[in-house]
């Protein structure tokens, strides 16, 4: 059949419409692509890319992350620091039961400008001589001026004391509860400036000493390990605080060791005896 006209006409035109319609995809894709240059451009604007470290820069960087990354020193460490001016080393000559001539250590802290010294009174009863030694090397002799048997406390006076007198702070044990922290300084065993840690364990308790069958009473119950050396020395709380002063062990295998109960004398009761304005 021989071409119309009108076919032959359709036929040259159709080369055309298809370079239109690809003159107008290549036109959209154009158009894709300039938004998407011009994103990036707007984006680079807004957020410009960051400028690179100096050596110096980056040196100060990575310490700034090391820093931060140290953990703090614990607890306890500081606590040691705050009370570690106002301990007191102990050390007593006297007659034991048996008539024959002794030493005894114990521990004391300091509580007041006056240099007075909070003890337990069995560290010092019925001694001869006290003897006593600070954290600066200062050492002297010492005599009780106060007394309160019924809570087996005592208060000594050196006869030197430290140029720089630190007194310890007085904390409150009854705005602490069981299981809190609770720290013994001391000089167990002779050993000086010991410290152990542990919890409150209980308020309010009662102890009988073995020696002499005197019954303490209204005493704090802490775990923190203590032994003969540690008696008279302070109980402190998380602040560095004292809140009593430590007096005896319980000792049911009777080897005169740490067995996981000490108990200490509330600092009100013991400060009291020594006419302490705090309490």
């Amino acid at each position: 059949m021989a071409p119309t006209p009108e076919t032959e006409s359709q036929e040259r035109m159709a080369p055309w419409s298809r370079w239109r319609s690809r003159l107008r995809v290549a036109g959209l894709g154009a158009v894709v692509v300039g938004l998407a240059l011009l994103g990036v451009l707007l984006y680079n604007a807004l957020f410009p890319p960051p400028t690179p470290l100096t050596p110096d820069e980056v040196d100060a960087r990575a310490a700034e992350v090391m820093a931060s990354a140290t953990p703090p020193p614990p607890n306890s460490a500081l606590v040691y620091q705050y009370i570690l001016p106002s301990l007191v080393f102990i050390q007593t000559e006297g007659t034991n039961a048996d008539g024959e001539e002794g030493f005894g250590v114990g521990s004391g802290v300091v509580i007041n400008q006056s240099g007075h010294i909070l003890t337990a009174l069995h560290v010092v009863d019925g001694a001869t001589a006290i003897e006593v030694g600070f954290v600066d090397g200062t050492t002297g002799t010492a005599s009780v001026i106060g007394a309160d048997p019924e809570n087996d406390i005592a208060v000594l006076q050196a006869s030197r004391t430290p140029e720089v007198i630190v007194p310890a702070v007085l904390g409150s044990p009854y705005a602490m509860s069981v299981g809190d922290e609770a720290y013994a300084v001391g000089n167990p065993l002779g050993l000086a400036g010991s410290m152990s840690a542990g919890v409150i364990s209980g308020f309010d308790r009662s102890f009988t000493v073995g020696e002499t069958g005197q019954r303490l009473e209204g005493l704090i119950q802490f775990d923190a390990a203590v032994n003969p050396g540690n008696s008279g020395g302070p109980l402190l709380n998380r602040a560095g605080q004292v809140v009593a002063i430590v007096t005896a062990l319980a000792n049911p295998a009777e080897t005169n060791s740490f067995s996981g109960i000490g108990f200490a004398v509330p600092i009100q009761t013991a400060a009291a005896a020594a006419g302490s304005p705090d309490y």
